[in-house]
């Protein structure tokens, strides 16, 4: 039995319900990685809209309708430190924008790191953005998405989880008997945490993805510019100059990496926005949606 159809049985969906927005479990049987635990998700609050804690990883889908479908998709990771998930404010709303441009969208509600329910923190977010991946890719054609046109987004530690993804993607830390390919076919890096190195990255996040005293050689593995090689996907990465909360050295220091690589590569920066920037830049995804056209990801 496939994957999807055991997504429905449990969600007791109809094929006909398909193009509805809904919640499935990530994984379709037991969470690689995890410890027993009588825990649950937890919302910071209904208007908040974020999410503090993570032990059951789903994806929300938004599929835009067949009249207007491009056939492109892409996986969201929301924001927050690695300590929460900014799931309404970067996941939903920019979802719902993609929605209307005719790219399918898939907000991942990502398993934060945390020794008590997990084997090993570290790896437990990229083991959802590749289980994300494959689940797009093995559904594509029930959701009328073509799977070489399946990308992922991040912001702030969401964009290293994005960023991580698209690096480390060789590796599966999943399940995949079937060899769904795990490599997104590009990537969308919003004012983005890249490094763990001590001059650059956001301390925050790097204690809680890697501990408060990781090896050197943990610390270069998530270090993301120093991954980037000939078959990283394709890249378009914004963020406001005047970041005060991730330094703008990250998005700069990967797009040169990308670049003398012969990546192709797009990148934004914004004189004034401070972290967040895309809460009071409205029309933020208008480049975006350009360098999307001109690729080939979705039509004018």
């Amino acid at each position: 039995m496939s994957i999807l159809k055991i997504l429905l049985i449990g969600l007791c969906l109809s094929p006909l319900a398909i193009h509805a927005q809904r919640l499935i479990k990530l994984y379709p049987r037991s969470i690689p990685n995890s410890k027993e635990t009588s825990l649950g998700n937890v919302p910071e609050s209904p208007s908040a809209g974020m999410i503090r804690r993570v032990v059951t990883p789903t994806l929300q889908l938004f599929l835009p309708k067949k009249d207007k479908a491009s056939g492109a998709a892409v996986v969201i990771c929301p924001g927050g430190g690695y300590s929460v998930i900014v799931y309404k404010g970067e996941g939903i709303m920019t979802a719902k924008d993609f929605v209307e441009k005719g790219v399918a969208a898939f907000v991942l509600q990502y398993r934060l790191p945390n020794d008590s329910f997990q084997v090993n923190k570290t790896i437990a977010p990229l083991q959802d953005a590749q289980q994300a991946i494959k689940l797009v890719r093995d559904s594509a054609s029930v959701w009328g998405i073509d799977s070489k046109k399946v990308g992922i987004m991040g912001f702030s530690a969401g964009g290293h989880l994005a960023s991580t993804e698209a690096t480390h993607y060789r590796q599966a830390l999943i399940d995949n008997q079937s060899h769904t390919n795990l490599r997104p076919d590009f990537q969308i890096l919003v004012y983005p945490v890249i490094s763990m190195q001590d001059n650059l990255t956001h301390v925050d996040s790097r204690r809680k993805l890697l501990g408060t005293e990781p090896l050197s050689g943990v610390v270069d593995l998530y270090s993301n510019e120093l991954q980037v090689d000939e078959g990283t996907p394709p890249a378009y990465i914004t963020q406001a100059a005047d970041d005060k909360v991730v330094d703008v050295d990250n998005s700069i220091v990967y797009f040169e990496k990308l670049r003398h690589v012969g990546i192709p590569v797009e990148m934004h920066i914004y004189q004034k926005g401070n972290h967040g920037f895309v809460f009071r830049h409205p029309g933020w995804m208008s480049p975006l949606f350009e360098w999307m056209e001109l690729n080939g990801w979705i039509k004018k």
